[in-house]
């Protein structure tokens, strides 16, 4: 295992190579072979902790020959190695060890099995060192994981659970059959197995993690059911398959109300309720499961703020940003957030938009009705406090000093930039949360008059002269062509960047049809389309890096939200050119489509170069495969 190195600059842990298996709010991040330690992110992480650093399984004190690694849905994954020590004189290994991993929600378990070929019987001894470490999640994530004093208990009688605590955190181990001790910071598992010619044996062991603390328990509702495949493409089947499964390994649920799920936004950072993430990945999943999108705006609802904060920038009707159990510091950002954070300027319109949506697709009215207060909070927000600096528009500003600098999507301290790299200064106006604003309060007044409620027409007079504003004030002509800019800036001034985020104005209403065409065929320049998806700033901008978080690379999840809105818009051709490239890009990536990937195009890399960093599996990564299934079905002649 490596040791953090305190003389290095610290670094965020790369996660393109590791395996994960997960089953919110619990995962597992190892190396091919199984064993946890060689690798900054690697562990065992229940909530926002890494309960256990290391875990390195030997045989007769030696590592396995590794070759193999069969992940079977999000939650288990099977190891294959050789014990050529054991083999007899032929030359094929005849004697293998296959790791069966498989993770519940705050349980892992561990299976070993030597499977023998060998006409005679052998006897070999198993160890495994596991390492307590307790670190929190954004150490981790910072590079500065510290591990924390612990202590081993063991209780009384045979192959009884031994219990590693550290303060109100603790796991127990069980081990049926194995010497359990510990040794130099470590717990150390011992089986001396034996196994018949040509048999096999197996023994176990598995982890149960605990944390009081925790603000999130996992879903316990079935899985979906299989979905009918569509055999005119199998990769949309294979991506849907896995992207299913993850959605299915991401739901979470608040305590309070364990009925009502959402999908965590991702791992292994996000394991928790966000409110644009799970708004978004309920809203491109909604063709396939309904009922999320219900039970998340029924969560939303509740955390719905009622008072002016400053310190967590809460307002009265706006949906939050975050839920932990603890603030979350980034020392390297200067960012320091309250365990319930507002500071999102997308997610109170968002929510409107979903209900709307899953008012259209069959959720109960009585479900419905039940949610018109808080959507008539919603609404008063979008319509009210959204303007803070009160130039017309819905606008951020961190007002803390140590909040999120950006508070749309692209929420990285350099997302906002002029086409010649400079960075605009705040309050900012996004161009995409306009396009939200004006969508929320029309189908908000569409669903105030359906279920006979009143406020439908000031709502809609209020969309228009947004609508008339936008037009006024967005659009800038730069020598890529004529498009709405990505941000009004604190002068009110267009920030000039061709970027991703006119995809979402896409089927808002927001556009006439003759801008929806001009924005959709500029999303499908060799400028803005990678072949693998859309990126998020054009390569004709200063600050475009292929490898930038939001200034170059390609999020899938950004990328299907403009290939949803060109289906909403009418555009199918221009839709299904957008689906190709992503499903080249899953492809490339073996179905499970990461949080984000590199910009690089397709025309110069036969597959996606991964971000590194990127998570996996990200809830709206997901998703985005049901949306392009669905906009596949809306393409066909009826």
């Amino acid at each position: 295992m490596t040791e953090h190195d305190p003389s290095a600059a610290p670094l965020q842990p790369l996660l393109h190579e590791s395996i994960i298996a997960l089953r919110a709010p619990t995962q597992v991040w190892s190396g091919a072979s199984g064993d946890l330690g060689h690798a900054e992110i690697h562990g065992v992480y229940h909530g926002d902790l890494r309960h256990v650093r290391g875990a390195v399984l030997t045989c007769d004190g030696a590592s396995p020959e590794w070759i193999s690694v069969s992940p079977d849905g999000p939650s288990r994954v099977i190891f294959g190695g050789l014990l050529r020590a054991l083999d007899d004189h032929w030359p094929d290994p005849k004697v293998r060890l296959l790791r069966e991993r498989e993770v519940a929600a705050g349980t892992v378990g561990e299976t070993f099995t030597v499977v023998s070929h060998v006409g005679n019987a052998i006897d070999l001894t198993l160890r495994l060192r596991v390492v307590p470490e307790f670190a929190p999640m954004q150490e981790v994530k910072a590079g500065t994981p510290t591990g924390r004093v612990w202590e081993a208990i063991r209780a009384a009688g045979v192959d009884a659970p031994f219990t590693v605590a550290s303060g109100i955190h603790s796991f127990s181990v069980s081990a049926p059959e194995a010497d359990v001790r510990v040794d130099d910071g470590a717990i150390l598992l011992s089986w001396d197995v034996h196994v018949d010619g040509r048999a096999s044996a197996s023994v176990a062991w598995a982890l149960t993690l605990d944390d009081p603390s925790l603000v999130v328990q996992g879903g316990a509702s079935a899985a979906m059911a299989p979905r009918r495949r569509d055999h005119r493409d199998p990769r949309i089947d294979r991506w849907l398959d896995v992207a299913l499964g993850d959605l299915d390994a991401l739901r979470l649920a608040l305590p309070d109300h364990p009925e009502d799920e959402f999908y965590a936004a991702g791992a292994p950072w996000f394991f928790t309720l966000f409110g644009r993430d799970s708004l978004w990945a309920a809203r491109l999943a909604l063709p396939v499961d309904v009922g999320m999108a219900a039970s998340t705006l029924r969560v939303l609802a509740r955390l719905q703020g009622d008072r002016v904060d400053v310190e967590t920038a809460q307002q009265p009707g706006k949906i939050p940003h975050e839920l932990r159990s603890a603030p979350l510091a980034l020392p390297g950002e200067n960012v320091l957030l309250p365990p319930l954070y507002y500071g999102t300027v997308d997610a109170t319109p968002l929510w409107v938009c979903l209900l709307a949506d899953a008012f259209e697709a069959g959720i109960p009215r009585a479900e419905v009705e039940a949610l018109v207060p808080a959507l008539r909070r919603a609404l008063a927000w979008i319509t009210d406090h959204g303007d803070g600096s009160g130039h017309g528009f819905i606008d951020y500003i961190d007002e803390t000093g140590h909040g999120l600098a950006n508070q749309g999507w692209k929420d990285s301290g350099d997302s906002i930039q002029w086409r010649d790299g400079s960075l605009a200064r705040g309050p900012i106006a996004l161009c995409e949360v306009q396009g939200y604003a004006y969508e929320a309060a029309r189908r908000g007044a569409d669903l105030l008059d359906a279920l006979g409620e009143r406020g439908g027409d000031e709502l809609r007079f209020w969309a228009a002269a947004l609508r008339e504003r936008f037009r006024a004030a967005y659009w800038v002509t730069t020598p890529e062509g004529r498009y709405p800019a990505v941000a009004l800036d604190a002068d009110r001034r267009p920030v000039d960047t061709l970027t991703s985020n006119i995809g979402h104005l896409l089927g808002t209403g927001i556009l006439d049809p003759e801008e929806e065409r001009e924005v959709a065929a500029l999303l499908l320049t060799p400028a803005m389309s990678s072949g693998f998806g859309i990126r998020t700033m054009s390569t004709g901008a200063e600050g475009y890096w292929p490898l930038s978080y939001h200034g170059g690379s390609v999020w899938p999840h950004d990328t299907a939200i403009a290939m949803h809105g060109m289906s909403r818009a009418g555009l199918h051709a221009e839709a299904l050119q957008v689906v190709e490239g992503l499903l080249a890009a899953a492809e490339g990536f073996g179905f499970r489509v990461p949080e984000l990937f590199s910009g690089d195009s397709a025309a110069e890399t036969s597959t996606p170069i991964p971000y590194p960093a990127a998570c996996r599996p990200q809830a709206w990564s997901a998703a985005a495969a049901v949306a392009c299934a669905e906009a596949v079905r809306l393409s066909r002649p009826s």
